[in-house]
């Protein structure tokens, strides 16, 4: 029997630090993106949003299979964490080119925005995929991984956090000696230190679970995720968190004319920070209740917390944030609850295929929490042209006030319930994965291992 391999804290922080860093570029694109090009490049909404929806038609096919390819590599780093040494500086550039406001006519600058939003999103899969598949080779030990995953998904709503906390402050400081906003100059500074963190992560997390010594194939991935149907259920209901991905984007628009200081949009990245400390707390829960029940419950709370919101308006900033806070605070405990769940469907696959393919399962969750993104901020641009918002205005009508507000309370209520009715399909519950842990240790005690045809 193998023994139980235990992770250092200090391997946790780091692994945490990547995610932060990683995350610095995945909020502000997420969160930024989309006014930088219709109110600093000049871009059309609609045009923006053509541009998120062909780079997810890309990632549908680009997401698969890199991670097919990183199933059947190993290197003297191991299968993942090489992955992890090149991907800061792919992510910095990228993300810097991204927020680079050429000097051109408006079809140069819609042709330019999506070359560089594209390959953004085909380099940080070549980051996000090692990234968390490198949680289940960190460690042999249920427990263990949880506290990987955790760590993992700390870092990313830290990072998220981060952009919405000191984004708008550093554009704020460097708008005068810029003619962008300070977009560029903010951009620079903030994935500086993210890739420090990354790189950080990469020299202390290691990899001390063997990688198998059967050869996988390209084949054998695909297959593997074609059997894993818990992991659809579960990526379904990710997907849904594209209408809070879509309040994100609107966050800025909504504290530009509804409350008039965009300032306090770093409040959400301070809401954010202190919500992802929740995470610390999922292990606990998870000793107690199964995942799937309290991923339901939480979801039913983010619903009759986001309906309050709509009824009691935005008149009082203590009540908006307080309501916003526990939003977030439910988003991000389910992120802990999405990731785990994920997890626990490796094995699930690995049981009706003979083989063990971490990245093609997590390929899914990037590919899926791009597509969230990418499509959430292209549906911006559509549900701001129905609601008639005028860009560089300096005022907007009560409708679209009313349009805005709407947005950012009511329209991730519809999401929640969404992934609600998805995870009530979910069946894969703690007590069949021990089962399958269990058969899958008996299958390893065999000798010889017979495959399945």
């Amino acid at each position: 029997m193998s023994t139980a391999i235990k992770i250092p804290q200090k391997e946790l922080w780091s692994y945490f630090g990547y995610g932060v860093g990683q995350c610095f570029s995945f909020g502000l694109v997420g969160s930024f993106i989309n006014y930088f090009y219709t109110d600093v490049m000049g871009i059309s909404a609609l045009a923006a949003s053509t541009i998120f929806l062909i780079a997810r038609a890309w990632d549908a096919i680009h997401d698969p299979l890199i991670a097919s390819v990183m199933d059947t590599l190993n290197s003297r780093f191991g299968k993942f964490r090489h992955f992890m040494l090149i991907a800061p500086f792919l992510i910095t550039i990228m993300t810097l080119a991204s927020f680079y406001n050429i000097d051109a006519p408006v079809s140069t600058k819609i042709i330019y925005a999506g070359v560089t939003y594209i390959l953004w999103g085909t380099l940080y899969a070549i980051s996000d995929i090692p990234f968390w598949s490198v949680s289940s080779v960190m460690s042999n030990e249920p427990r263990e991984r949880t506290k990987a995953v955790t760590a993992a998904v700390l870092g990313v709503n830290a990072g998220c956090a981060c952009a919405n906390i000191f984004f708008p402050r550093l554009t704020a400081f460097f708008a005068p000696y810029s003619t962008d906003h300070g977009y560029f100059l903010a951009v620079l500074v903030m994935m500086i230190i993210g890739m420090l963190l990354m790189l950080n992560g990469f020299f202390n997390v290691k990899e001390r679970v063997p990688p198998s010594a059967e050869k996988v194939t390209m084949r054998d991935t695909f297959r593997n995720l074609w059997h894993n149907k818990p992991l659809f259920i579960v990526l379904a209901s990710f997907f849904c968190c594209i209408l809070h991905n879509m309040a994100n984007g609107i966050y800025i628009y909504f504290f530009i004319y509804n409350i008039g200081n965009v300032g306090l949009q770093a409040v959400i990245g301070v809401i954010g920070m202190v919500a992802a400390l929740a995470c610390l707390f999922a292990p606990v829960l998870t000793r107690h209740y199964k995942k799937r029940t309290l991923f339901l419950v939480i979801c039913a709370l983010d619903v009759v917390v986001r309906i309050i919101l709509w009824f009691s308006g935005y008149h009082s900033l203590t009540l908006l944030f307080i309501l916003l806070g526990l939003s977030a605070l439910f988003m991000t405990m389910n992120g802990v609850f999405t990731s785990a769940m994920i997890v626990d469907t490796i094995e699930y696959a690995e049981y009706h295929t003979h083989k063990r393919c971490a990245a093609i399962t997590f390929s899914g969750q990037t590919f899926t929490g791009k597509m969230s993104v990418a499509v959430g901020g292209g549906l911006i641009g559509v549900y701001l042209t129905l609601i008639d918002y005028v860009p560089q205005a300096a005022t907007q009508t009560p409708a679209v006030l009313s349009g805005l507000f709407f947005g950012i309370s009511l329209l991730p209520a519809v999401g929640s319930v969404l992934r609600m009715i998805i995870m009530w399909f979910f069946d894969f519950t703690e007590d069949k994965h021990a089962e399958i842990n269990r058969l899958l240790a008996e299958r390893r005690a065999a000798q010889p291992v017979v495959n399945t045809p």
